[in-house]
Formats: structure tokens, sequence, C-alpha cells
């Protein structure tokens, strides 16, 4: 079983990439965490993998950090989630954010996520809050608590904005929370830029 790969990133893009090691090019599955912070192409890169084997299937899943894929392992041993839901629900929400909804119970947030509906998430909080807890503690991770807003009537603006551009209103709060988690100083238009680009995600 391939647990990790260090070589040439000859390929990437938000899905897959292609590492050659020794003029072998291996294909790996990928999160949008991890295509963030590969190198340019033709530059050495390292990932932690996940090897998939059934009897008609073998793929590869890559990940930049070992939480990622330590997180990658407990949602694909959730009942009906398989490596490629998972995945999606690693790139429809940033690491933090994801474990801190596990660990607060929040099934509403994961359910934002596209392709994850009420049901999935219920059952990832509920057979994943005590382990992404303890995966917590294990990597010394503060999580973030829920968002200060300073500004309400900022905040109802860029809802509304977001809402009228025909965005569903849990996900555009959840786009602007998480926006305001970096910088809780934000004026409206840059507020509105940073949640559309939380949503293009």
């Amino acid at each position: 079983m391939i647990a990790h790969l260090t070589g040439t990133l000859i390929n990437k893009n938000p899905q897959s990439v292609i590492v050659d090691i020794d003029g072998v090019g291996y294909q790996l599955l990928i999160p949008l965490s991890t295509f963030y912070q590969l190198p340019e192409e033709m530059e050495k890169v390292s990932l932690h993998v996940y090897t998939y084997v059934r009897e008609d299937t073998l793929q590869l899943f890559g990940f930049q950090t070992e939480m990622e894929k330590e997180l990658f392992l407990l949602l694909i041993s959730v009942s009906g989630i398989g490596p490629k839901i998972a995945l999606n629900i690693l790139s429809g929400m940033e690491f933090e954010d994801l474990i801190g909804a596990i660990v607060r119970d929040d099934s509403e947030r994961i359910a934002t996520i596209p392709g994850v509906g009420k049901k999935t998430s219920q059952r990832i909080t509920l057979e994943l809050k005590e382990k992404a807890s303890t995966l917590v503690s294990g990597i010394g991770l503060e999580l973030r608590d829920k968002v200060h807003i300073r500004d309400k009537v900022m905040y109802e603006d860029a809802l509304s904005a977001l809402i009228n551009l025909g965005y569903p209103t849990k996900a555009a709060k959840n786009a602007i929370e998480s926006a305001l988690y970096k910088s809780n100083g934000l004026n409206l238009e840059t507020l509105l830029k940073e949640a559309l680009r939380n949503l293009a995600h």
C-alpha cells in the first residue's frame, strides 16, 4: 500500500495531480485544500497518500498534510461516504471550519456543501464528533469560536446582496462568516468580494 510519495509534479489541476517518480507517473485525486498549497509544475512535491483498492478499482488520493488525510479517513469511515464524497467534503470547506463544524455538531453548516444532504451531514456529526475532538486535541488545533459580528448592519446588507444574487441563505451566511473569521475589519465591498470568493470554492 502506498502511504507517501515524493517526486516531480508534472501536472496539476483542482481535482488531481500527476507526480513523476523515476519515470513513472502517479495520478492522485486531491482536495482543493491540497491544490492551493502545491508548488509549481516541474518542482518537487511530497504528498501523504491513501490507496483505495477494490476488485475493479485502484485509486490514489493525495494530501498536503497528515491532518487532511486523517480527516479524510474519518469521513470514509461514515456509513454511505466513499472516497470521492469525502474528497468533495474536504474541498467544500476549509479544514478548520469543517472539523470545527463536526466537533460542534453543526450539521446544518456541513449540509451546505454541494452533494452533501441533511441526512449525510447528520451522520457525519453523530459518528465523528468524538473522534474529531480527539484529532483536534492530538494536533493542538485551536478551533475558532463563532464569529462575533461587530457591524450587524453591514452583515445584513452583505447577506441581502448575496441572496438577491441568487445564493441560498445558509450558503450566503456561511460565506460571509468565513470571510469575517479571517478579518472582522472589512468594509462592505471587501466583505462581499471575500464572500463571493468563498462561494466560488
